[in-house]
């Protein structure tokens, strides 16, 4: 099949008939294909989303709200089938994508819908001077918003929800990798009757459609999520053009263990968290630092569960590890497994390619863990995003302090210890957006989400999203 762009409420061919083939990942074959959106593409969906924003941003916060929460119930009513659309798309186990990946983009659209019923502003009233300064939140105007492909719809909710709820008109790029739910997205967005030009989807690759988003001068505000060089470059052509920016990148998470642990609920969890979506989630803590005196023990105990994991086709129930997302990809994640061999790091489990029956052009890989000898290695310094953990003993608090910091991003980190002394003084010097404390990936979407370092430049999710896709005015009067 092919998929269309959704221009101004339409589903519309690419103008200049340039297709991308779109692979499933679970048996390596093109079961449809995308646009290779143009500027003129680009262009198109920007004047639909111009010519809907006057209308669009003097809308009632009600009927706005009526709107997005009416998508967020479609969204639900359509679980079934976007879960197989994400599963088939990504190579994510088809029970995720049911239980967490669709379910999460309908509590975006939910909860913005309420969000921007709440959304307030400032008043001052400057006493001695008979003056009163209150300050407008007023929507942009026309915003871009480019995801990834590892929580596809998830993750373009994320950014569209808010900057609707706020006003904007918008112009969508989902990931070329992983387009589908997105391509659905539109047919439920019209069936909600979200306006035409308010939401616009080009579908295409980051070098061609993304870059005309990004360049494109009346574009005024772009939210990425993705690798730190393409955030880099993004913002690089961005300043000039005086764009607001929310980057949202890479991490190479710590996991800190400690020996006063609840144990065996730390080692559940940083099963999970390890190899959650083929570990192809930003927040994994990839990075694992036991307490010396239980290392052992856990580094026995972790192994074994790892080599339970099945590794098998994203739609059979007993799968937890589906598909890697794409062929190179896979690859990447191979070489850092050789390249963690030349330095001296230990294979303890996976590490080898999968062949499953059937399926047996899927990009299938072990979970993989490997023991390092120092942290100074590339595979402890580099994010690999996949199927992938290290191990490494530390003896105190300053030492795996030191390690956990020592990397270029800043995105997570979680630790596992009962005392509240530490707990105090670890999360308030790890540096990091997020800090989780005997859990890992409790998301409340009030909460501020991103990175520092190189991982990212300002906060999504609550109303810091909502302040994101708006102009401050203040307005001061004087009596």
């Amino acid at each position: 099949m092919n998929l269309k762009n959704y221009i101004n409420g339409a589903f519309k061919n690419p103008i200049n008939n340039n297709w991308i083939d779109n692979y499933d990942p679970s048996d390596g074959t093109v079961y449809s294909q995308i646009p290779n959106s143009s500027k003129e593409d680009v262009e198109s969906a920007y004047k639909a989303a111009k010519a809907a924003f006057p209308t669009w941003s003097k809308t009632t916060l009600e009927e706005r709200s009526r709107l997005l929460i009416k998508i967020s119930e479609l969204i639900e009513a359509n679980l079934d089938r976007l879960a197989v659309a994400e599963s088939k798309d990504n190579g994510k186990p088809i029970g995720l994508a049911k239980t967490v990946d669709i379910p999460r983009s309908a509590s975006n659209f939910r909860f913005f819908g309420n969000a921007i019923t709440q959304f307030a502003s400032e008043s001052h009233e400057s006493v001695g001077m008979q003056a009163i300064n209150y300050t407008l939140r007023q929507p942009i105007g026309v915003v871009g918003c480019i995801s990834p492909w590892n929580l596809p719809l998830y993750l373009f909710t994320w950014k569209i929800a808010p900057a609707i709820a706020a006003g904007n008109c918008v112009v969508a790029k989902p990931s070329e990798v992983t387009p589908m739910t997105a391509y659905l997205l539109g047919e439920i967005c019209n069936e909600a009757g979200l306006p035409k030009g308010v939401l616009n989807i080009v579908h295409g690759l980051g070098t061609t459609t993304g870059q005309a988003i990004i360049e494109h001068e009346d574009i005024k505000a772009i939210s990425f999520t993705g690798g730190t060089a393409t955030g880099a470059h993004i913002a690089g052509v961005a300043a000039p053009l005086f764009k607001k920016l929310s980057l949202e990148l890479g991490g190479k998470n710590p996991n800190i263990i400690f020996a006063d642990c609840d144990y065996e609920t730390m080692l559940d969890n940083t099963v999970r968290s390890s190899f959650a979506n083929q570990g192809q989630i930003c927040l994994c803590g990839s990075r694992i630092f036991v307490e010396a005196s239980i290392y052992e023990r856990f580094k026995k105990d972790f192994v074994t569960r790892v080599k339970a994991l099945k590794v098998g086709h994203p739609s059979e129930p007993a799968t937890n590890i589906g598909a890697l997302v794409s062929k190179s990809h896979l690859e990447k994640v191979k070489d850092y497994i050789n390249i963690a061999q030349e330095e001296n790091g230990t294979i303890l489990c996976g590490g080898n390619s999968v062949t499953v029956k059937g399926y047996e052009h899927g990009y299938y890989l072990e979970p993989t863990v490997i023991e390092v000898p120092t942290d100074d290695c590339r595979v402890n310094q580099e994010e690999i995003f996949g199927p992938v953990v290290t191990l490494m003993p530390f003896k105190t608090e300053t030492d795996v302090l030191h390690m956990a910091n020592k990397v270029k991003y800043g995105l997570s980190a979680t630790l596992w210890t009962n005392d509240l002394k530490r707990t105090m003084k670890m999360s308030h010097a790890l540096q990091a957006g997020i800090v989780w404390v005997n859990t890992w990936m409790l998301r409340d979407l009030r909460t501020p989400f991103g990175g520092v370092k190189a991982s990212g430049v300002g906060r999504e999710g609550g109303f810091e999203a909502l302040r994101f896709f708006t102009e401050a005015k203040n307005v001061c009067i004087k009596y």
